[in-house]
């Protein structure tokens, strides 16, 4: 695997040499210094450029970064779905090499820039070739802190993911896995990461970033509410799948109650209770 300093070089490299690059900066895990560095960390590149349409013409252009294994094109794949992209604005290359180097690399010009670079605290410039970047604080994670939740939204979450079990129940009733699976593992697990972020957030002061999809849970819960937590996730076996929804109900009103009692919210208890007792119904097959 190529060293960190030997990419920047070619980044930056590939850059110098190429008139319709004009600016370089990097957003992601590797501008953020409360991450520890490893080498699986991805280089988060934008390249501003003078247009857009000779890069995309000649797509073959980024094997100049290595020997390639595999690339996905997030707006070409979004735009066969129907989604809407300016193509002239910006284009995204996501590419993994054989050497286990990663790139996600984004091409996109002047006016998009500026809208862009100064929307994340998480950026570090690397080339200026028109010095046309604006002024930005040092990079920082502080965009991705947890933020605090307003009553409604703790209302709502504590409602949804109560809510939602009965959907989880009803599937696994019907003997409907992938629906039931879905509904536990999106819509309820979606409720308990919240719960979960404001968790952390109470105990640290709203200070720091868990990751995406949690990676960091790890790092910030204490153990055994780490274990409790891993334990939530479940094989395609109802048993076992029960098993990891009830240890998801007693994770949730272990952290949701001290999140309430955090900022004076009320924990509907009765929801939790009614909710168990509906379960264990449909568990048990006595309804």
């Amino acid at each position: 695997m190529r060293s960190e300093q030997e990419m920047f070089d070619l980044i930056i490299g590939v850059a110098q040499a190429d008139k319709r690059v004009r600016v370089v900066y990097m957003n992601g895990s590797r501008t953020n210094p409360n991450v520890e560095k490893d080498i699986y960390q991805d280089y988060d590149i934008v390249y501003v450029v003078t247009e857009t349409k000779s890069f995309l013409d000649n797509k073959d252009w980024i094997s100049v970064f290595g020997d390639i294994a595999i690339v996905q094109e997030p707006d070409s794949n979004d735009f066969s779905w129907g989604i809407n992209a300016d193509f002239n604005r910006s284009y995204t290359w996501l590419i993994l090499f054989k050497d286990g180097i990663r790139i996600d690399l984004n091409i996109q010009i002047k006016e998009v820039m500026l809208e862009k670079y100064v929307s994340d605290s998480l950026t570090i410039p690397l080339l200026d070739k028109d010095n046309c970047l604006p002024q930005i604080p040092a990079s920082n994670d502080s965009d991705y802190h947890i933020r605090k939740p307003t009553p409604q939204q703790y209302k709502g979450c504590c409602n949804e993911f109560w809510w939602c079990l009965n959907n989880v129940a009803k599937g696994i009733a019907r003997d409907q896995l992938p629906y039931a699976m879905w509904m536990y593992n999106v819509v309820v697990r979606d409720m308990l990461v919240k719960m979960i972020d404001w968790y952390i957030g109470i105990n640290v002061g709203f200070s720091v970033s868990v990751g995406m999809s949690g990676k960091y849970y790890k790092k910030y819960l204490e153990e055994d509410i780490y274990e409790m937590y891993t334990k939530t996730y479940s094989n395609s076996d109802y048993n076992n799948f029960w098993t990891s929804i009830f240890i998801a109900c007693e994770l949730f009103r272990t952290i949701a109650q001290p999140v309430a009692n955090r900022f004076g919210y009320i924990y509907n208890v009765t929801e939790d209770t009614n909710m168990i007792e509906y379960l264990y119904k449909v568990k048990n097959h006595s309804l």
